[in-house]
């Protein structure tokens, strides 16, 4: 397959290919806005992750870069969605929670059903996108993917850090 034959992701900005075959329509999310190759191999890192219980201890992590990753447009969802999942990297990467601990503060988080504002997105948002773990053949190299992709997407969303950390200063025990 040739560089032609490639489509840029315009969320995240990587290169996958043009999917599905013309005169066919590819399923994609309604606010996490991505192309349909991209979405495709998202769907293919989340099939390993449900299908093998090895995989699964990262799968909130690999939802959060995801979606972080593909902001989308200023709508209440797509706002409330960065909100939440820049929410649990910042507990993550910055607090240093376990995951478990984040996943549980993340029910807290969506129950206040708050409204947050719009970030406007970084220009570049990560350097890494969802084919780094989709590379992986191992568990472990997996888990160890998931989190250089997630790390690469925080860091992408500095200059909003200080609004993620307000955010987050009302949870319990942060």
């Amino acid at each position: 397959m040739g560089r032609q034959d490639l489509k840029r992701c315009y969320g995240c900005g990587g290169l996958f290919p043009e999917a599905p075959p013309s005169g066919t329509t590819a399923p994609t999310h309604p606010y996490i806005l991505s192309s349909p190759g991209c979405w495709q191999a998202y769907g293919e890192l989340l099939a390993r992750e449900y299908q093998d219980a090895r995989y699964m201890r990262v799968h909130r992590l690999t939802v959060d870069a995801y979606a972080a990753q593909h902001p989308g447009v200023d709508t209440p969802q797509a706002r409330n969605s960065v909100g939440i999942h820049l929410s649990r990297l910042l507990l993550l990467f910055e607090r240093g929670w376990p995951i478990e601990r984040a996943n549980a503060a993340m029910l807290a988080i969506t129950a206040k059903k708050r409204d947050y504002p719009w970030l406007p997105p970084p220009t570049q948002l990560g350097s890494v996108t969802v084919l780094h773990p989709l590379g992986a053949t191992t568990p472990e190299e997996h888990a160890e993917r998931v989190e250089e992709w997630a790390r690469s997407v925080w860091d992408a969303w500095a200059e909003h850090h200080p609004s993620v950390r307000t955010w987050c200063e009302a949870i319990q025990g942060s």
